[in-house]
Formats: structure tokens, C-alpha cells, sequence
């Protein structure tokens, strides 16, 4: 009996297998998989619009810090007290 039932499975199988494969390839899933696509790539599009838009935003604010350091040292080196050495000895 198991033989009988190995062998019902591996028909099934098969002919379960082929009428995917038709499935797939038919006319009506090309469609499916190209509007499938078109949709990936849109909002691919979508998504590295934003990350332009969020590395030009990150662009601005580094160069804002930078310019405010660059402040902060000169206004620390014109508020530093001048150490004069002595040269006498």
C-alpha cells in the first residue's frame, strides 16, 4: 500500500508542478508580475527622493555646526589671556 501511496504522491506532485509552471507563465500572471514591478520601481523612486531630501537637510545642519565650532574657537582665542614669556634668564 505505501508503494501505491508513494506513487499517487509523486503524480500528484507532478501534475500539480506542471499546472503551476502553465500558471506562471500564462499571459494574465505576466501582467500581475509587470504592474507588481512598476509599483517596486515607483516607490523606489519614492524612497530615494526622500533620502536626497534627508541628505541635503544633513548637509545643512553639519555645515551649520562647523561654522558654529569655528565661532566658538575664535571667539575662545580672542577671550584667552596672552602668556608672555620672559626671556631674561
Amino acid at each position: 500500500m505505501s508503494v501505491v501511496k508513494n506513487i499517487a504522491i509523486f503524480v500528484g506532485g507532478t501534475v500539480f508542478g506542471s499546472l503551476g509552471l502553465k500558471l506562471l507563465k500564462s499571459r494574465d500572471a505576466k501582467k500581475v508580475y509587470a504592474h507588481t514591478t512598476a509599483a517596486a520601481l515607483r516607490a523606489k523612486e519614492s524612497v530615494m527622493t526622500d533620502v536626497t531630501k534627508a541628505r541635503e537637510g544633513c548637509s545643512d545642519i553639519l555645515a551649520e555646526a562647523k561654522e558654529i565650532n569655528e565661532q566658538k574657537k575664535a571667539k575662545a582665542a580672542a577671550e584667552a589671556p596672552e602668556i608672555i614669556e620672559d626671556e631674561a634668564e
